[in-house]
């Protein structure tokens, strides 16, 4: 979907969907809180950590991790095994520690410390091009440092909002998950993408299951495709 699809009778009825769909996710959910981590570089650890389990796993590995390495560079420089204990409760810890590391080594050479605040006063799309630089980092993740960190709008989506806006139809049904980021961020206004981002997350998450959605009490079923198509 590129912008001048949005010009377009059809685009515009696309962009007024979505603005439903935003003002009645707020009206049934409210202003979701997010974490608030204190620099760019532990939303990124935090991330890493995210991925392939769940929030609570998340917390208590990024704690455990903090806890045991004060800094940064403590866990640059550590023990990889130490690394990976520390952080065992969010699964894949083989994984992700030693990526942790990698990481963590790679912004030390290129930028000679690990302080990332000069992503936000660099643009936009350069701040996103060299976040995507590390292995295991990619749009997502990107795109929650990008929000919540360093200022640059940016529309995070995984598995619950991947899904959803292809039921309710704020997406093409095969558009694969790396465009539907881009895709989400021209239908709703910069300034809505943390809200929308939580919130759609909430609705897969309570609602809008992988298997039997429950449809009937979901707060945008009025402007969904999956629901509208259903037999009545």
């Amino acid at each position: 979907m590129d912008s001048s699809s949005l010009n377009t009778s059809a685009g515009k009825d696309l962009i007024q969907k979505a603005q439903t769909v935003h003002s009645r996710l707020m009206k049934a959910f409210g202003v979701p809180e997010w974490h608030q981590l204190e620099s760019p570089l532990d939303e990124l650890i935090s991330t890493i950590l995210s991925q392939n389990t769940n929030d609570a796993n998340r917390d208590k590995a990024f704690t455990n991790l903090t806890q045991l390495f004060p800094t940064w560079e403590q866990v640059r420089d550590s023990s990889p095994l130490m690394v990976v204990a520390a952080i065992r409760t969010a699964g894949l810890a083989n994984r992700k520690g030693p990526r942790i590391q990698s990481i963590l080594k790679e912004i030390t050479r290129q930028r000679g410390n690990l302080d990332l605040s000069f992503l936000k006063r660099i643009p936009r799309e350069e701040a996103r091009n060299w976040l995507l630089q590390f292995k295991g980092v990619g749009p997502k993740t990107v795109a929650i440092v990008m929000q919540f960190t360093l200022g640059h709008p940016a529309f995070p989506v995984d598995t619950h909002i991947y899904r959803v806006s292809g039921r309710i139809g704020l997406r093409p049904g095969k558009m694969s998950v790396e465009k539907t980021h881009s895709c989400l961020e021209k239908l709703f206004q910069p300034e809505t993408y943390g809200t929308v981002h939580m919130n759609l997350i909430r609705l897969g998450r309570e609602i809008c299951h992988p298997s039997h959605p429950l449809c009937l009490s979901c707060p945008i079923n009025v402007c969904c495709d999956y629901y509208t198509q259903l037999p009545k």
